[in-house]
């Protein structure tokens, strides 16, 4: 039986920071009154935020929207505008995280994709990288188009039912994200789990949920499993 990785898109693969980061700019610049004073965050502040797990509603205090209706409506609108079309265009791929699936898949293991994005978003940059490659389309995990979410803590567990009911079985299985959902879908099934800080957890907020390991990227974690 193989060996077989489950790794997060986002994170592993994708860093999303600028696209976050974006966003934020996006919605400071709506959601300001004329002549208000903001403090408008540099993207490292604005991501350690972030990856401190700080709530968007404080963060729109930090930036000067101390009113509370101001800050809501800037939570709000952040949260309805991130995940939206042209802000994708911002991602870009991890250099390390092509020669970590290269590595991974020359050692013989069974790669697979585990995603919160919609199938729509997932695709696109699947053909755009080359990544098919690396996952036939029986391991590509994400959510239809038409899913309604809950929660990624939620949503992500109910992937990994699924891939765990549908592929077949491995003598060893892992699973590689950058969050507390990645972490929970993997213990849900007694996977180990490896934390990367190359996505949207810092090692503090990472070490809460108490991975198997935590590892600086995708690549070092490949590193670390076939060691």
């Amino acid at each position: 039986m193989q060996k077989r990785i489950f790794t997060d898109f986002d994170g592993p693969i994708m860093d999303v920071s600028e696209r976050y980061y974006q966003v934020y700019l996006y919605c400071v610049q709506k959601i300001r009154q004329q002549d208000q004073s903001i403090k408008t965050l540099s993207k490292a502040e604005f991501w350690e935020l972030k990856r401190s797990q700080v709530p968007e509603k404080e963060i729109a205090i930090i930036s000067g929207f101390e009113d509370e209706k101001q800050a809501i409506a800037f939570a709000h609108l952040r949260r309805a505008t991130v995940h939206t079309h042209p802000y994708f265009a911002h991602d870009r791929l991890i250099p390390s995280a092509i020669p970590a699936l290269e590595k991974a898949q020359q050692a013989g293991i069974d790669l697979a994709v585990m995603t919160m994005r919609r199938r729509r978003e997932l695709e696109p940059v699947l053909d755009q990288y080359n990544l098919r490659r690396f996952f036939n389309s029986d391991r590509i995990f994400c959510l239809d188009d038409d899913y309604v979410k809950t929660v990624d803590t939620q949503d992500k567990p109910k992937l990994m039912q699924q891939a765990q009911q549908t592929l077949p079985p491995a003598s060893q299985q892992w699973m590689i994200g950058d969050t507390e959902a990645d972490i929970y879908a993997a213990q849900s099934y007694n996977i180990p789990a490896i934390a990367v800080l190359s996505g949207i957890r810092n090692q503090h907020q990472s070490e809460k949920y108490h991975p198997s390991h935590i590892c600086p990227d995708l690549f070092s974690a490949v590193n670390f499993l076939l060691a």
